[in-house]
């Protein structure tokens, strides 16, 4: 039986390209641009000037603030510049710039080869904050300050999230078939470091050879394989929490606060490289695929690669109309190739003339239901955007517009095209000056 959630939606998955592409290693460019922001919170001050010869490894940015990660230059070479550059967000960010010498000269970081229950919890932490690991699957949250939280906060049950929903996106799919060992080493260090026993691995049944693999690996310990139905977006926390353990979130809690830690398989991976290889996150699977794409492929790619050379290592078979860093239900439209590879990116998605799908003059609601049928928060996308629309936002916040994920499940089944999860964002963004107004 295959377990879900209430709501959600059913796209085309556009998976069969790469599904079963093996990771291809992607050259190290001559430049990469490395942003000082790859993570929620405070952006990094560097630790380099311009001329300074780095290590592949070495610690180029941190910052003293709470909630801050450090970066890592992904090769040897000479800092060029710190100054700003394009960021997946849009806007330009500083940066550091890095020349690449060819030879990656290694930094070299203290490995971990004894028994990983022997290790204290407050060395996990540390490390998993010296390796610069933010949450693979695309929220970019600190691994050590979620694990601290969940010590904190004493919860019950660790679940890794190896759903990777939306379409087109395999990086995590190909993660799980070529080194569950990885992972699930990962994942018992996070078990060590909470305390914990037993962990949850949640799967969509629509990647037999990835529950098959893990489910292999994890045998002899207390690692289970859940097989989950292929539904969007089954992969979102509170739909994943829903759907292995049966709890509801309440509105404006978070998955610690009914006991749940949830970590992304890759984000696991990277820890267990961190503690028993000395390698901190400098590297992260993308995939690179779409339409225009002549070869889709899933890559090996150095943080700061421009996604202009991801595409001319994979070709295009058209010139591409609309750029998607991420996945298509909530990846970010990118106005250049210009701009690097960072933390959270899971993929780089090119969409020629022929995909792009015609606009509606005028945006219209015809009162069908069919956002409110889709919605996994289930909520009122319809009511939230006309309030919006006329600025009425602390009416918003009461159809509380703070718990939508931004999944896009309301936009895709829109047949008025009405822009929904803008509306939604556009009200989360005014609410806070709003309700200084009260």
């Amino acid at each position: 039986m295959a377990f879900s959630f209430r709501g959600g939606i059913h796209p085309p998955y556009f998976k069969e390209k790469t599904a079963a592409s093996i990771i291809v290693k992607h050259p190290a460019p001559l430049e990469l641009v490395l942003p000082l922001s790859q993570h929620i919170g405070t952006p990094c001050t560097p630790l380099v000037r311009v001329g300074d010869r780095v290590l592949m490894g070495q610690k180029i940015g941190d910052s003293d603030a709470p909630v801050s990660l450090p970066i890592h230059s992904p090769v040897s070479g000479t800092v060029r510049a710190i100054e700003p550059r394009w960021h997946p967000s849009g806007i330009k960010q500083p940066a550091i710039v890095i020349e690449n010498d060819g030879q990656d000269d290694y930094y070299e970081y203290p490995s971990y080869f004894g028994d990983i229950q022997e290790l204290a919890p407050e060395t996990i932490l540390s490390l998993a904050r010296e390796s610069g690991i933010a949450g693979m699957g695309g929220a970019g949250f600190p691994l050590h300050l979620k694990l601290k939280t969940a010590m904190e906060k004493k919860v019950d049950t660790v679940i890794i999230n190896g759903c990777e929903c939306e379409p087109f996106l395999t990086a995590d799919h190909r993660a799980m078939v070529e080194y569950p060992s990885f992972i699930v080493r990962g994942i018992q260090l996070i078990l060590q470091c909470l305390g914990l026993h037993e962990a949850v691995i949640g799967i969509e049944d629509n990647k037999p050879d990835a529950i098959a693999t893990m489910r292999a690996s994890a045998e002899g310990t207390e690692i289970a394989v859940m097989e989950l139905a292929s539904k969007y977006p089954q992969g979102g926390e509170k739909q994943l929490i829903r759907a292995v353990t049966g709890r509801e979130i309440p509105p404006g809690k978070l998955p610690m606060d009914i006991g749940c830690a949830v970590f992304n398989v890759d984000t696991c991976a990277s820890l267990f490289r961190m503690v028993c290889k000395g390698t901190p996150l400098i590297k992260r699977i993308v995939t690179v695929t779409g339409p225009a794409v002549s070869t889709p492929q899933n890559l090996l790619v150095r943080l700061g690669t421009s996604y202009r050379e991801l595409l001319e290592f994979c070709g295009l078979s058209e010139q591409p109309l609309r750029l998607i860093s991420g996945g298509p239900m909530m990846g970010n439209a990118q106005h250049s190739l210009d701009i690097s590879v960072v933390k959270n990116t899971s993929a780089l998605l090119a969409f020629g003339r022929e995909d792009a799908e015609e606009e509606l003059d005028e945006p219209v609601c015809i009162r069908c239901g069919r956002c409110v049928a889709a919605c996994p928060m289930r909520l009122l996308p319809n009511f939230i955007y006309m309030n919006a629309s006329q600025g009425n936002f602390l009416e918003c916040a009461a159809l509380h517009v703070q718990d939508c994920i931004e999944c896009g499940c309301c936009s895709y089944v829109c047949p008025g095209k009405l822009y929904l999860v803008q509306g939604m964002r556009m009200a989360k963004g005014h609410l806070p000056r709003q309700e200084g107004k009260k």
